[in-house]
């Protein structure tokens, strides 16, 4: 088995491995695209009651619902638009439409959530917090299997495929840009817990999405 390679991925070091890894079978990669988006949803969701913001798509998303009023599936739908055929470009048809099935399904759960969980009293530190750690753990697992929430999550996974950077640190960078926008639509202390958030959600992605680390397909 040492002198065996798998299939080049961004996520598996070149050369032998000591042993062959197990890829995910399709009932897997479809109920983790389903917990993925569940979980990203909530995350939304909590972030939206709280009016705070995050990161990615979702942050810029986020930000243009509470400057038009509209709401954040649709916003979230047309924003992730241009970067499938980006996706499908760089990572494969199976990334693309893997991404586009997640970004469907955020925005359905994103509709779901508000029908089922009343948190109107929800503590501004509270929910931004734990809005982008659930977050996190939702994009985790889709990085996981081979998919995303889309748009930046996309140049962030192409960045680490192509130049080797953390997707966790190329998000990060985005995420500031997105914060600091936000001082245009919401409070200077809504802007800061949501940077603590943005932070918190991009710790998750650099300490467990590193490659060689994991070599689950």
């Amino acid at each position: 088995m040492a002198d065996e390679t798998v299939e080049a991925r961004a996520d598996v070091p070149a050369g032998p491995l000591p042993f062959q890894p197990v890829r995910h079978s399709r009932v897997e990669d479809v109920v983790a695209t389903l917990i993925g988006t569940y979980l990203a949803a909530l995350g939304v969701h909590l972030l939206h009651t709280v009016e705070a913001v995050t990161g990615g798509t979702a942050g810029l998303a986020l930000l243009i619902a509470y400057g038009t009023g509209l709401g954040f599936a649709p916003v979230f739908l047309l924003l992730n638009l241009p970067f499938l055929a980006l996706g499908a470009w760089r990572r494969g048809w199976v990334f693309a439409a893997r991404t586009a099935v997640s970004i469907v399904l955020v925005g359905l759960w994103t509709e779901l959530h508000p029908l089922l969980m009343d948190v109107r009293e929800l503590n501004l530190l509270h929910g931004t917090l734990t809005g982008n750690l659930v977050i996190g753990v939702g994009m985790l697992i889709l990085f996981r299997h081979n998919g995303s929430m889309g748009g930046l999550n996309t140049l962030a996974l192409l960045a680490q495929d192509t130049l080797g950077w953390r997707a966790g640190y190329v998000q990060l960078a985005f995420d500031v840009v997105i914060i600091a926008l936000a001082l245009t639509v919401t409070p200077v202390h809504v802007v800061a817990a949501s940077a603590l958030g943005a932070a918190l959600l991009n710790l998750v992605l650099v300490m467990n999405h590193r490659p060689g680390r994991y070599i689950g397909g």
